[in-house]
């Protein structure tokens, strides 16, 4: 190859100069995800080690009267099963969840649709029923307590609008107890239902309503044929919170009745927290550990159901 030859030869080009970083940039090489190690830490140790823990000595003989633990397979789950007192217990929480479910659903909906315009009045009112959910739920429950006694306000109330005294005992009755607390529960969290009915009423596009509207159909008929069934997203998730959550409740009952009378409340957590007490530490947890398994169970049917009533709607 001549000289000239060797000179049309065209170059690589040179490479670009390292852009500078500016003052201030994220470097692209860092690692966020490092920031949620406390987190997980926290998670570990108070959440997941518990109940590993809980998994194991559920098989063993631990209590509070002797040092050694020993494992004892099954026999923990055969003693309780054949004890009556715990099937009741968990019949008891399955009645709590569902009514539970059912009031909190019917007042937040409720709620949502009396509360739908956005007036002054209404934004007020909905700030004001959020109170609730941002309570403890032990104060729910001991005001609850002062205020249906015998002597308590709402019968004093009543008595005063019936002009002669009433003296109903609301937290004794074996039959309408576990109905009162359930409407106390349905009463703390109907705010957080009535809020996400709410945002699923205002995404509901007015081009729906008016075309039902155009077509015919009555305000009433246009909402419970149109509007309603466009709800199902907002129905899956308080009904799925609102059963799931209730069968882990224990503040509101503790605080109302303690489980009584005659252990009508009874539920779950307040069994397990009596075994606990008594020093039963391997029969408690072996109690929490069916109730885990009782959630888990139910959460998946109950969760699938309700997607495909969304798929259908």
């Amino acid at each position: 190859m001549s000289t000239m030859e060797k000179a049309r030869v065209p170059r690589a080009p040179a490479p670009p100069p390292p852009a500078r970083r500016r003052a201030g940039t994220v470097n692209r090489r860092t690692y966020p995800a490092w920031f949620l190690l406390p987190a997980f830490s926290l998670l570990l140790v108070f959440f997941f080690l518990p109940t590993l823990f809980n998994f194991v000595y559920a098989f063993t003989d631990w209590s509070g009267f002797k040092a050694a633990i020993n494992p004892v397979g099954f026999d923990n789950f055969t003693a309780l099963a054949a004890d009556g007192s715990l099937f009741r217990a968990l019949r008891i929480t399955l009645l709590y969840a569902v009514l539970v479910a059912a009031f909190q659903n019917l007042f937040g909906f409720g709620l949502a649709v009396l509360l739908e315009r956005d007036t002054v009045l209404n934004r007020i009112a909905r700030v004001l029923l959020l109170v609730p959910v941002l309570m403890s739920a032990l104060a729910v429950g001991y005001l609850f307590q002062a205020l249906l006694k015998p002597e308590g306000s709402v019968n004093q109330l009543i008595g005063g609008m019936l002009r002669h005294p009433f003296d109903y005992a609301w937290l004794g009755d074996t039959t309408w107890t576990l109905v009162v607390v359930a409407v106390i529960h349905g009463w703390k969290w109907m705010g957080l239902s009535m809020l996400i009915y709410l945002a699923g009423l205002k995404t509901i596009p007015e081009d729906v309503i008016e075309a039902a509207r155009i077509d015919g159909a009555s305000r009433w008929y246009a909402f419970w044929r149109v509007r309603a069934p466009l709800l199902a997203p907002a129905v899956t998730f308080n009904v799925a919170t609102a059963l799931l959550g209730s069968m882990n409740g224990f503040d509101i009952v503790q605080a109302t009745t303690g489980g009584g009378p005659a252990r009508t409340t009874e539920i779950l957590n307040i069994f397990i927290f009596r075994t606990f007490g008594q020093g039963l530490f391997a029969q408690a947890t072996t109690m929490s550990l069916l109730l885990f398994l009782m959630v888990a169970l139910l959460a998946f049917p109950v969760i699938h159901l309700l997607r495909k009533r969304e798929e259908i709607l």
